[in-house]
């Protein structure tokens, strides 16, 4: 009876099983925001999976049975990727294509295309696809753009509008730091060597690149062109910075790059870091002939381009992670930059606070004066990690909610008093010598010296403390009750 039961049992879990993949597998395809297509040896359409964004134009049960070129009757055997990879048996990855789906309508897609072989013998081929219908348009847009914007005539003047924005006067602080970084900066402003810039997030690298544009006797009246090496596929990528030829893939046009667009400016490339090893190598050739060929092309161009690459991670370690190919950062670091973090240069944080101060009157109509000292200690306390841009915001956000003429204590956000607080206390326990014996001794010292400490900031406001503290008035009141606390002595004899 036990064995039957096993017996059963297995059966049993082997039919959930299946269930349960089934289900699962089902659970997936119908979640994901890639279509699969499966063909066999004879390009007819085995399995369909459709997102529902509807890129194909058509339902599964139309679907199946039909060749490929049936559901995408502007595809041929030559531009087809399922008749190129069931010809050479050689997988295509990360293909961008452009064509006219079942329903007549044009889109783009980022396909990658898989041969299926069993005993070497090719069976049919799976396609992964995912739309770039609007990344496409967007990108195509931005580069017709850029191409009326950049457009050079005999009989023009010089170009002004150039797309810059900053100068040398836009990068605030009085710290040795930046005082050094300017002063390097200025230096190479008309040197054509490639320039290579390090910083954390939000340290102000394109205000900086900007500034030596902006500065280069040169090159400030050419085009000043960013592009962000992590914001698009690499395939599109690749002709957005070299261009395109006309039937060089389904769709394509003839297109200059922006390299063709920059000739005589500066291209600035943003987290080169995110751009893939072999669009680096291409880049390498750029930077040591000045030649391009557009993506498909045949002829080259010879460009005047000043390339001035960011990463926010440090070149060495990249370089070691491979990343970043190493003959490129050779190449690229022929003039280093690095721009510190705010924290170390928190000398810098005063003058920046009054510019964003300054800045933030005009556009949310306040007139605020200043900051108090006390403010300004707590901004001074605090790591910033997100570096001058969280600054910026954060000073915006104080800007948006003061009452007078100057931010305090009470306009700084949550976060930042809480981490200064915890900060700062840390030195002034030690000089105390709480005993370490009993950890919720000194956890209630701690709480009264910040509830001390609050009331004092707040000039024995309660509301303005509570809010300091980030807990409501009434839990406030109940820990003074609960410490013994007298209000007024800790007002008038400044107790910290």
């Amino acid at each position: 009876m036990v064995n039957k039961l096993g017996v059963y049992t297995n059966i049993f879990t082997e039919r959930m099983n299946i269930v349960d993949y089934k289900f699962l597998l089902e659970s997936m395809l119908e979640h994901l925001d890639e279509g699969i297509i499966v063909v066999d040896r004879n390009a007819k359409v085995t399995f369909y999976n459709e997102p529902a964004t509807s890129i194909a134009g058509i339902t599964q049960q139309k679907a199946i049975g039909k060749n490929i070129l049936e559901i995408f009757p502007d595809l041929s055997p030559e531009t087809s990727t399922f008749y190129q990879v069931l010809r050479n048996k050689q997988p295509i990855i990360d293909h961008v294509q452009s064509y006219m789906n079942y329903q007549g309508r044009r889109v783009s897609t980022l396909t990658s295309t898989i041969p299926l072989i069993e005993q070497g013998e090719i069976i049919g081929a799976l396609e992964i696809y995912r739309d770039l219908t609007q990344v496409k348009e967007l990108s195509e847009k931005i580069i017709n753009l850029q191409s009326e914007l950049f457009k050079k005539k005999s009989n023009e003047k010089p170009y002004r509008g150039n797309g810059v924005v900053y100068t040398f006067d836009d990068i605030i602080g009085n710290s040795t730091a930046i005082r050094r970084i300017k002063e390097q900066a200025r230096k190479i402003v008309d040197s054509s060597s490639p320039v290579l810039v390090y910083g954390e997030t939000g340290t102000g690298k394109e205000v900086l690149v900007q500034a030596i544009h902006s500065a280069s006797s040169k090159r400030r009246n050419k085009p000043f062109i960013a592009q962000n090496c992590a914001a698009l596929p690499t395939t599109l990528l690749d002709s957005i910075l070299f261009g395109t030829t006309a039937g060089s893939f389904t769709g394509a046009k003839d297109r200059p790059g922006l390299f063709e667009l920059a000739d005589g400016g500066t291209l600035f490339l943003d987290e080169i870091n995110s751009m893939d090893m072999e669009l680096q190598g291409k880049l390498l050739r750029v930077l040591q002939d000045g030649i391009v060929r557009r993506v498909g092309g045949i002829s080259t161009v010879h460009v005047d381009v000043r390339i001035i690459a960011c990463t926010n991670e440090h070149p060495a370690a990249i370089v070691e992670k491979h990343i970043l190919r190493r003959d490129l950062y050779y190449r690229l670091n022929v003039i280093a930059l690095n721009l510190p973090p705010l924290r170390e240069r928190k000398e810098d944080i005063a003058p920046l606070t009054a510019f964003f101060i300054n800045l933030y009157n005009e556009k949310v109509q306040k007139n605020v004066e200043t900051i108090t000292p006390a403010a300004l200690n707590v901004l001074q306390t605090y790591p910033w990690p997100g570096n001058i841009r969280e600054l910026k915001c954060t000073i915006e956000s104080m800007m948006n909610f003061v009452e007078g003429n100057r931010l305090d204590i009470q306009d700084i956000p949550a976060h930042i008093i809480h981490s200064a607080d915890i900060a700062q206390p840390k030195a002034e326990d030690t000089s105390e010598g709480l005993p370490v014996a009993s950890l919720v001794e000194n956890l209630n010292a701690y709480e009264k010296k910040l509830i001390r400490k609050a009331i004092r900031q707040a000039n024995g406001n309660g509301a303005k403390a509570a809010r300091i503290l980030n807990i409501p008035r009434q839990t406030l009141h109940n820990k003074i009750k609960k410490y013994n606390i007298d209000w007024q002595v800790v007002v008038n004899n400044n107790f910290s």
